[in-house]
Parts: structure tokens; C-alpha cells; sequence
């Protein structure tokens, strides 16, 4: 009696092969930050659990779009020391993936780790940007304390040099608002995406050659996506997030990707499904969109 591969989509061993595949899934089971509902450790396990139920024939495009490969990685555990080292375990274990030529993704945990991933990127890809999908702008100069706080994390993206276009962003503080005016820094709200029929290309347009995509799983409206440790109202939905990342690999070269807050819920795997679903798609689009920039 056979059972089916424990790695993400659940594929036999030739197309998990690290050696061959083009995308690695790395697990980051980190929440140490986390200010409301704990329990982000859980996400990178049950959206690899969830993965094995995704259909790998893909509706929009006519075809599957796992033989390019993609390994599992072991997961990368918290260093206990602190924000700051564990920051340092998660570019680290990311260096060695993007060396390694690479297409990294990365399954959280809490948002803070996203830092640490894109400064790993940035080593090999220049002229590099962020998508950022959120419900909140994570724009913090520190939070309870650390500079690697989740509410701080594209703070420290940008301490890098590295532009942000955040979409669906619909809570933050004072300070993060005077931040974002004082620099001219304008997210695109996730009120905007219901009220300009142009917000895609708007965002597209903002981002450089090579695009580092993190999506905060409470980007999305709960009512798609309960299961995250802030949820709140008023986000986006399903073809808006895959039409934005359908728009990003038809333009721009995606080079590297995570999906965090995802926050297991007892008897409902809603959350985890749909973020396993999302990473394969995002997949799909950049395989099924390679021969556009061509």
C-alpha cells in the first residue's frame, strides 16, 4: 500500500528532488513577536498538510505546472535567543537557497521574517522590489521593543533600499501615517481596489525589474481567510490577489515569494487551503506567463 509524499502538493520523489527543482519551500514556523492571536508556528505545517489536496491541473491555463520541480526543504526552527538572531538563522538558511539558484518560497509564521528573506534576495537579483499584500502597512519603526518586530518588517525592507508597493492596506497608526506622508509613500488602499478600475497596472507600474512577493494571508477579507491572527474587514478576495500576481509575472520577473500569518483553526482548514492554493497558482502564473516577457 503506497502513501502519498509528505512535501508540499504531496509529489513523488523525482519532481521533489532539491537538485533538479526550480522552486524550494522553505518553513519558517516562527510567531515570537506576535501582539494578538498566537499560533502563526502552526501555518508552514498545515499549508503543507492542505497542499496535498490541491489538484495539480491548473482550470485557466489547460495544464500542470509541477515539472519544473519543487522541493521541501526542513524546516527552519526558532532560535529562542532572540528577534534579532533568529533574523540572522532565516537570511542565512534564504542565502543558501537563492545561491543555490533557487526560486525561494517561504511558508510562515509571523510577517517579520519577510526582512530577513528579501535582504537573502537582494544579493543576487538587483533592481529588486516588493509586492507587499497586507492588511496592515507593518511600517513600525520598532514594536514591544525589537526593530524585528511584524509590525515593523517592511520598515526594515525599506531601511534597505528596497521600494514596497503594498496593496489592500487598510490599518495602521498615527506614526506609520505620518511616516507614510512625510516620505510620500502611498499604499494602495484596500478600499482603492474597489474603486479604481486601474489599481493593478498602478501597482504593476510602481515595481522594478525583479519582484519579491509577500503576502500577509490577512490581506485577503476573512470571510476568505479566517484564519489569521489579526483578521480584519474589508480585504480582498481570490481573483483580485491572483489577477495582481497574474499582472506582476506578465510585466515584471518574479524572483522569490512568502506567504505568512496563516494561523491553523480547529476544525477548519479554510486558511491553509487557500494559501496552498495561492502558492501553486502564483507558480502557475509564472510558468504560464514566461513566454510574455520574452
Amino acid at each position: 500500500m503506497s502513501s502519498q509524499p509528505d512535501n508540499f502538493l504531496g509529489l513523488p520523489e523525482p519532481y521533489a528532488d532539491y537538485k533538479r527543482a526550480k522552486y524550494a519551500i522553505l518553513s519558517v514556523p516562527y510567531d515570537s513577536t506576535v501582539s494578538f492571536q498566537v499560533g502563526t508556528r502552526g501555518g508552514p505545517r498545515a499549508i503543507i498538510t492542505s497542499s496535498q489536496q490541491v489538484e495539480l491541473f491548473d482550470e485557466e491555463y489547460g495544464r500542470e505546472f509541477f515539472e519544473p520541480g519543487i522541493a521541501t526543504l526542513d524546516p527552519l526552527f526558532p532560535n529562542m535567543a532572540g528577534p534579532e538572531e533568529m533574523h540572522a538563522d532565516i537570511f542565512d538558511a534564504a542565502k543558501k537557497v537563492v545561491r543555490d539558484g533557487k526560486f525561494l518560497i517561504t511558508l510562515g509564521g509571523e510577517h517579520s521574517i519577510t526582512s530577513a528573506l528579501v535582504r537573502a534576495v537582494m544579493q543576487k537579483h538587483k533592481k529588486l522590489s516588493v509586492l507587499q499584500i497586507d492588511a496592515h502597512a507593518d511600517l513600525r519603526d520598532e514594536y514591544e521593543g525589537t526593530k524585528f518586530s511584524h509590525a515593523a518588517v517592511m520598515r526594515r525592507v525599506l531601511d534597505y533600499k528596497v521600494p514596497v508597493v503594498p496593496v489592500g492596506i487598510r490599518n495602521y497608526s498615527l506614526d506609520e501615517h505620518r511616516f507614510m506622508k512625510k516620505n510620500n509613500f502611498k499604499p494602495i488602499s484596500a478600499r482603492e481596489t474597489r474603486n479604481n478600475p486601474d489599481w493593478i497596472m498602478q501597482a504593476v507600474d510602481s515595481l522594478s525589474d525583479n519582484v519579491y512577493v509577500t503576502i500577509d494571508i490577512d490581506g485577503l477579507d476573512p470571510a476568505y481567510a479566517p484564519g489569521t491572527g489579526t483578521p480584519e474587514p474589508g480585504g480582498l478576495d481570490w481573483f483580485q490577489v491572483t489577477d495582481l500576481l497574474k499582472a506582476t509575472a506578465m510585466a515584471r520577473n518574479i524572483v522569490a515569494a512568502d506567504v505568512v500569518e496563516v494561523l491553523p483553526l480547529p476544525g477548519s482548514a479554510q486558511t491553509e487551503f487557500l494559501a496552498a492554493k495561492l502558492i501553486y497558482k502564483l507558480i502557475a502564473h509564472i510558468e504560464g506567463n514566461r513566454s510574455s516577457k520574452s
